[in-house]
């Protein structure tokens, strides 16, 4: 009996062109071509792929314009991850060598054999894919400004140590202000208690009085004076300016997510939960995205966020261990979440302390809890339901039993 006539392709993504294979149903290829990764070069691979009636395209990644093209197109698109690319290699050899036509290849055949295993790529609303761009902007430049922070402490310590730990945090408005208007070891030493008095008032600062950061100043160990300290100022004032700007863009793009999130149709569901604030609510939402049938089921969604663990079983044997080919920016959000909501949700701290009486240390007993949390999440995504802490019978549950 003859195969049914069904084509395949496979196209391995390059940043300046992509290598598509097209199969029939047998396995042969019927055409392999290189395109340049432009709008001509997208077009005609999507004119090929409509040629020989292309069914399904198995590609590595998720997004872009060439994945743009061809949901636009109405194909199927499945994504395949790199790493299971690499496993795949072997099914047709043992060397397991990178070469761009043959993964084309090995993506196509993959859809091929395994297409029931596969999962078609759903993509999000333009909201959504805005809203994730903002948020993980919003987390480069926040692990930035850390960076940068650390590299003005670094230098803060030699040249005017007096200045670190003397405020509640460096990036704080009262900090930054402070380096500002006293750049050097000479101009704090220079400093009287009425002086210092004057500029905290001036300043509208009244978290400590000006006796008390005064002898802070005096008990704190010398930094570099002379000349070399005035030199030495302009490396402060370069590093405190390269923190303000990104302290600035950083709450610029926060005006922004707010913005999106308040906008958007699921907005009210993630900033329903406890303690998901604006911007661990948009980045819940960001990464979770809005097209329902990518999670079919609660599990779906937990094992993508790698919150359950990874069994394995041969015989006698049976492990159980960490999931990591997951996809960690959602594993990030959701865990963040679930940490902080602990503090007050008595049912996730309930939950958390189980967990850590299992013997479990912290970074575990999160994930149990985030893996609970997503069963709660799903429910809500999937009947636009905000989070109701009267509705939810396992909280209510505890709470009866508290004394």
């Amino acid at each position: 009996m003859s195969l049914p006539d069904v084509r395949v392709a496979g196209i391995d993504w390059a940043k300046d062109s992509h290598a598509v294979c097209v199969i029939d149903a047998a396995g042969e290829p019927l055409e392999r071509l290189v395109v340049a990764h432009s709008k001509a070069g997208i077009g005609r691979a999507v004119a090929v792929l409509r040629q020989h009636g292309v069914v399904g395209v198995g590609i590595e990644r998720p997004d872009g314009p060439l994945v743009a093209g061809l949901l636009a197109a109405g194909l199927d698109v499945f994504v395949v991850p790199p790493s299971q690319v690499k496993s795949l290699r072997r099914r047709f050899g043992s060397a397991g060598h990178k070469d761009d036509r043959f993964d084309a290849y090995v993506l196509a055949d993959t859809v091929r054999t395994d297409r029931r295993r596969l999962t078609p790529l759903r993509p999000d609303t333009p909201a959504t894919t805005t809203l994730r761009t903002l948020v993980r902007a919003r987390a480069d430049l926040v692990g930035h400004r850390v960076a940068m922070v650390n590299q003005l402490r670094a230098h803060l310590d030699t040249v005017l140590p007096a200045v670190v730990g003397l405020f509640h945090e460096l990036t704080s408005p009262i900090s930054r202000a402070f380096l500002a208007a006293f750049p050097t070891q000479d101009a704090v030493d220079a400093l009287t208690l009425d002086e210092l008095a004057q500029w905290l008032a001036g300043q509208r600062y009244r978290a400590r009085p000006a006796a008390v950061i005064f002898d802070r100043l005096q008990a704190a160990p010398a930094g570099v004076t002379g000349p070399a300290g005035t030199a030495l100022a302009g490396v402060t004032t370069a590093y405190l300016g390269a923190v303000t700007s990104l302290i600035e863009q950083t709450e610029a793009l926060e005006e922004q997510i707010a913005a999106a999130l308040t906008a958007h149709p699921d907005g009210h569901i993630f900033t329903s939960l406890p303690r998901a604030g604006i911007v661990r609510a948009a980045r819940l939402l960001a990464e979770i995205g809005d097209a329902r049938g990518r999670y079919p089921t609660a599990a779906a969604l937990a094992g993508l966020a790698g919150v359950t663990p990874s069994t394995r079983q041969s015989g006698q044997v049976r492990v159980v261990a960490f999931r990591w080919a997951v996809n960690k920016q959602l594993r990030g959000a959701v865990c963040d979440f679930a940490a902080d909501s602990r503090r007050t949700n008595p049912w996730a701290q309930h939950l958390y302390q189980q967990a850590r009486n299992r013997g479990h240390r912290h970074p575990h007993a999160v994930r149990i809890l985030a893996r609970a949390w997503l069963g709660v999440i799903w429910k809500l995504w999937t009947t636009n339901t905000p989070y109701q802490p009267e509705r939810h019978n396992a909280l209510q549950k505890i709470l009866t039993q508290t004394p």
